[in-house]
């Protein structure tokens, strides 16, 4: 027999993505002071008209639904990695360079893309970009690698050119 809860309804559900929207947005709004300096009532209700549109809007709703896990899993992850490294690594003994920084940094904003595109039905769109009948995709890939080559030797490591 499957376990159940108040969380696996629908409104269990509803309530909890209003309460996961409601605190990362109050907490956004909180450390960026947009709305300026001690104003916690106002970045509450605006909190609060986020969350309630958000839940209100079915397809949002979903969304939410379906990537939180693969987040969530993500995370763990990545908190199991960190374990992992600091049982390595004594504390101020390694350092990461920024290059290392960055690409992990765009590693992790292109698995989230995929995932937005997954979940939304986008991936499928893209994957025909890329199909057999398609003559210019190739010209795509190709600008990317120059691009990504022009920035492997510009960043480099050796001597940058004197500048006159």
């Amino acid at each position: 027999m499957a376990f159940t809860s108040i969380f696996s309804s629908e409104l269990g559900q509803a309530v909890l993505a209003f309460l996961l929207v409601f605190t990362l947005v109050f907490a956004v709004l909180q450390k960026a002071k947009i709305l300026g300096e001690g104003k916690r009532q106002v970045d509450a209700l605006i909190s609060l008209a986020i969350a309630l549109i958000v839940i209100s809007v079915g397809s949002a709703l979903d969304f939410i639904q379906k990537i939180i896990p693969f987040m969530a899993i993500i995370l763990v992850v990545l908190l199991v990695l960190m374990i992992l490294w600091g049982m390595l690594f004594k504390e101020g003994e390694f350092k990461i360079d920024t290059w290392v920084k960055i690409a992990l940094g765009v590693i992790i904003f292109v698995i989230v893309i995929i995932f937005i595109l997954m979940f939304t039905g986008g991936w499928e769109y893209i994957k025909g970009w890329f199909g057999d009948n398609s003559n210019w995709s190739a010209n795509i890939v190709l600008v990317v690698i120059i691009i990504a080559a022009i920035v492997a030797a510009y960043f480099g490591g050796g001597e940058k050119p004197a500048k006159s």
